[in-house]
């Protein structure tokens, strides 16, 4: 199969275009192209030779995914469902808000983590997505958005992006690089259930991204009951982890809390949330749970929410009630599952 330019770091095209017998300044040239002009078609290259067009085409491809459906929520928030490949199937959602455009893009085919309220652990795991597979996500979401500017990206869509770290790092590394996408680092977030090792190997890295955590607990024996994932990795190890992480990022760390009708929006549960919390330097995203099929959970009512979110304001960090967005759709947090294909 011919390389994804899609999948290659600036100095990693040079390497390769050197390799054919081309000079290292026809790299700038091919990613202008690409990242500034959106093409991706080489015989379009017009500032190339004739002759190294061809060899491009021979050589690489700049493949992005299909687009199977495409739906639209009453406020604005849209879902596509793509194709692989190889045929495989995932989903990615582009969210307005105002100035704003977020993407939600997804790291694997599924997910291996199994979290008890969220649809895609339904559809089990099949594997990671490639580089190219990521950052094509939001090459084909600024062809989508046309005019207007992709302002934010969430690793949030389907799978547990540290599970596919090395290209999920990678893909980062491409798109805040000034010669591809260029996208600040406060302006992508990677969302994780908690895996420990990985999250101290990125802390090492020096890369810098915002971080969400998806806690949903702060008691263990309920975390464990919504995310096996805290069997093996516990709130206090997780906990030491991400101290350890905040000292090395210069953004403070993003929590996660699903709230769950009769099971985690409790007095217990208000008091341990604000003892995890409460020396870490940290934001509080509270989301109310959006429906799943087939899943024993409700979302709690208003006046519920309201005096979860007011139970939490006595903590330093910021509380923020995120609401959801593309519910009609089956776009929001915990939804996606391309059950449009089944």
């Amino acid at each position: 199969m011919r390389k994804n330019v899609l999948d290659l770091l600036p100095d990693e095209l040079v390497q390769h275009l050197l390799e054919l017998g081309e000079k290292e300044y026809r790299a700038k040239q091919i990613l202008n192209w690409i990242y500034s002009k959106h093409t991706i078609d080489f015989s379009e290259m017009t500032s190339l030779s004739e002759t190294l067009r061809v060899k491009l085409q021979e050589t690489y491809q700049i493949g992005i995914p299909k687009i199977l459906n495409k739906v639209v929520s009453v406020d604005g928030t849209t879902k596509y469902l793509l194709t692989l490949q190889d045929e495989s199937k995932i989903e990615m959602v582009i969210i307005p808000n105002g100035k704003k455009n977020t993407l939600c893009i997804s790291s694997q085919v599924g997910c291996a983590r199994q979290c008890e309220f969220c649809a895609t652990a339904k559809l089990g795991f099949t594997r990671n997505l490639d580089t190219y597979e990521i950052t094509s996500q939001v090459f084909l979401a600024i062809i989508e958005l046309g005019e207007e500017k992709l302002t934010n990206i969430v690793f949030m869509g389907m799978g547990e992006p540290l599970d596919n770290y090395e290209n999920v790092v990678k893909a980062i590394r491409i798109l805040q690089h000034d010669l591809c996408f260029n996208f600040s680092p406060r302006r992508i977030t990677v969302s994780t259930s908690g895996v420990i090792p990985q999250i101290s190997k990125l802390a090492d890295t020096g890369l810098k991204l915002k971080l969400a955590v998806s806690l949903n607990s702060a008691i263990q024996s309920k975390r464990e009951l919504l995310m096996p994932i805290s069997k093996v990795y516990p709130l206090t190890e997780l906990k030491k982890t991400l101290i350890d992480f905040r000292k090395k990022t210069p953004y403070r760390i993003t929590f996660e809390y699903v709230m769950i009708k009769d099971f985690n929006i409790g007095r217990e549960d208000v008091k341990a949330l604000l003892k995890y919390l409460g020396d870490i330097s940290c934001k509080l995203n509270v989301i109310k749970w959006n429906k799943v099929e087939d899943l024993p959970y409700e979302t709690p009512s208003a006046i519920e929410i309201d005096k979860f979110i007011s139970s939490m304001n006595v903590l330093s960090s910021a509380v923020t009630f995120r609401k959801s967005r593309g519910i009609d759709i089956d776009a929001a947090c915990g939804q996606l599952a391309t059950k449009n294909i089944f």
